[in-house]
């Protein structure tokens, strides 16, 4: 049963106090910048405030006309938790960007979890965290695919996202490939008879679309295989493309930025994914961040696209944010 909601106000400020060292643990604020940014705009203000469905009132600072004053999409898995473990400093630094005055927007290629439970989970960490604050593929997909019969290869759990979609067995428009999990429900998603019947839906006609087509994700056991490889194989074996609903598509990046009210050159993407995280924002002309977490992997010679800037990790970002001329 749920109580009543009282409201809390809180205010949020532009921080002029001096940078604090770092809370990572691993080589502490290692930065790595490729090359300069913006500089900060004039410092008009503007007080903004919001309530949220959960009953609680922010009033936040910001400037207005200013780059310094930046849309910060954060990416979740890898950046501010690896399998349900928090990463060290995340609280702190949501925190202080939330107190900078930044505008935030939480990304996730996640097809596991609902949004409200992914949220929830968030917030279990300490971190303050609205639902509608974070951006989901399976909520992006029931945008897309609204109306069609849809024949879904994903986790159970995110069902109720996709809402306005028929889902069916048979007969369908449009075949929908989610990503895989740590359980045994994988198995049974992406079994041999459903990838047949899904196969068999493409050669009736039927368009592919897929949450994400990531190959792998890490986990606390390691990298473990995704569900862009049965992606790739439906591709393969119908000669089709699949429509990527998720990160790297440009769409999904449009989306964050107009929910934050944000123009590209404003904006910040931090991940720990060079394909997925780094080269989608970049491609719309984002600026990006690289942290030293969860997928990172050292080999800046073969990625595909060049961050900006490489820390070692989120606790990093704000004290990064603030140093940019």
């Amino acid at each position: 049963m749920t109580g009543p909601v009282f409201a809390i106000t809180r205010r949020f400020c532009a921080s002029v106090s001096p940078t604090e060292r770092s809370t990572s643990k691993t080589a502490s604020a290692r930065v790595s910048v490729f090359w300069a940014c913006w500089p900060p705009g004039p410092l008009e203000r503007e007080n903004r405030s919001s309530i949220s469905a959960r009953g609680i009132e922010t009033e936040r600072v910001t400037r207005i006309d200013s780059p310094a004053m930046a849309a910060i999409l954060l990416d979740l898995d890898g950046v501010l938790h690896i399998s349900g473990r928090p990463i060290d400093g995340g609280v702190r630094a949501v925190r202080e960007l939330r107190e900078a005055g930044h505008r935030l927007r939480f990304l996730t290629n996640n097809t596991t979890h609902s949004r409200r439970a992914l949220a929830e989970a968030i917030r279990s960490y300490g971190i303050e965290l609205a639902d509608d604050e974070l951006q989901t593929t399976p909520v992006a997909a029931a945008r897309v695919l609204s109306g069609r019969r849809v024949l879904a290869l994903t986790m159970p759990a995110i069902r109720d996202d996709l809402e306005g979609v028929e889902l069916v067995g048979e007969n369908a428009d449009a075949v929908l490939l989610g990503g895989a999990d740590e359980t045994a429900e994988t198995n049974q998603v992406f079994s041999y008879m459903n990838l047949a019947r899904a196969f068999s839906e493409l050669e009736g006609g039927a368009d592919l679309y897929c949450l994400h087509k990531n190959p792998w994700w890490q986990t606390a056991r390691g990298a473990l295989l995704d569900a862009g490889a049965f992606v790739v194989g439906l591709e393969y074996a119908t000669g089709t493309t699949a429509t990527v609903l998720g990160k790297p598509s440009a769409s999904y990046f449009e989306a964050a930025l107009e929910a934050l009210d944000a123009d590209p050159e404003h904006a910040w993407m931090v991940g720990d994914d060079v394909d997925a995280d780094i080269g989608g924002a970049a491609a719309l002309g984002m600026h990006t961040i690289l942290v030293r977490t969860g997928k990172f992997r050292d080999e800046a010679g073969a990625w595909s696209a060049q961050p900006e800037a490489v820390l070692d990790s989120i606790a990093d970002v704000p004290a990064f944010l603030e140093s940019v001329p």
